[in-house]
């Protein structure tokens, strides 16, 4: 009996614990920015989201897209078509991006996005996909980051005539970019909190590797840009965006 009556607080304790880290979850599940400050909201999609049904999507006042075009040297996102149609009847803002690989020469990855990814006036600008997360696992074979990524950088902007969108996560950023002269856009990761590294102010923010959208039938990553609707429709029409997020920096 006195053993019993000895456990209870301990049981009541764990039920504590639980319903405390349910909340957590369920927080971190749901969890999305202030509306007011970053109306513009939007997704990055890959093949690995499956069919999309784009017109729900846009339904549920999704404004942007980034779709996965490319990889390396030779990978092309079996999705990509579909994808970047799909976005364009639905109405929603499109840019497509690139995986860029630690052992693949620059110039090769260019090549690999330029032929896939159409030039076309209504499109965001490109995107570069920069993590050591599924990225070549071989380290003896990873050429000079900065290097190669200047080499990509150099002949997609010219190619697409806009600066590149660089998706970078905190550890790549740490190992290659930091102290770095970057004048590209910034796309940040921060799941629940806003991005504090990054010399400059964030132009996209990732705050959501789980989120659930209508027209999407599993996770989907969410995101938002760093000003008003019409800042955005002005940057796609050609102005740069890490001058947005610079005017916009005191959103915060």
């Amino acid at each position: 009996m006195l053993a019993g009556l000895r456990n209870k607080p301990v049981t009541l304790l764990a039920l504590i614990v639980s319903a405390a880290a349910a909340a957590g979850a369920l927080y971190v599940l749901t969890f999305h920015p202030s509306r007011e400050r970053y109306p513009v909201r939007g997704i990055d999609v890959s093949h690995h989201q499956g069919p999309i049904d784009w017109d729900r999507v846009a339904e549920a006042g999704i404004r942007f897209a980034y779709i996965k075009a490319t990889e390396g040297g030779d990978l092309v996102d079996r999705r990509f078509v579909e994808n970047w149609r799909g976005a364009h009847r639905a109405g929603l803002a499109r840019g497509a991006y690139h995986f860029f690989t630690l052992c693949r020469p620059g110039t090769e990855q260019a090549a690999n996005f330029m032929a896939t990814v159409p030039r076309t006036d209504d499109a965001m600008p490109p995107a570069v996909d920069l993590e050591f997360t599924g990225n070549c696992t071989d380290r003896t074979r990873w050429l000079d980051a900065f290097a190669e990524l200047s080499q990509f950088l150099e002949r997609v902007e010219s190619y697409y005539g806009r600066k590149a969108v660089l998706y970078v996560r905190p550890d790549f950023y740490a190992a290659y970019l930091k102290g770095q002269t970057i004048n590209n856009p910034l796309w940040l990761q921060g799941f629940i909190l806003k991005p504090s590294y990054g010399e400059r102010a964030w132009s996209f923010w990732q705050y959501h590797a789980f989120g659930r959208i209508e027209g999407i039938a599993g996770p989907v990553d969410r995101n938002v840009f760093r000003g008003d609707p019409e800042e955005f429709a002005a940057w796609i029409k050609g102005g740069e965006s890490h001058s947005l997020a610079d005017k916009a920096a005191h959103r915060r």
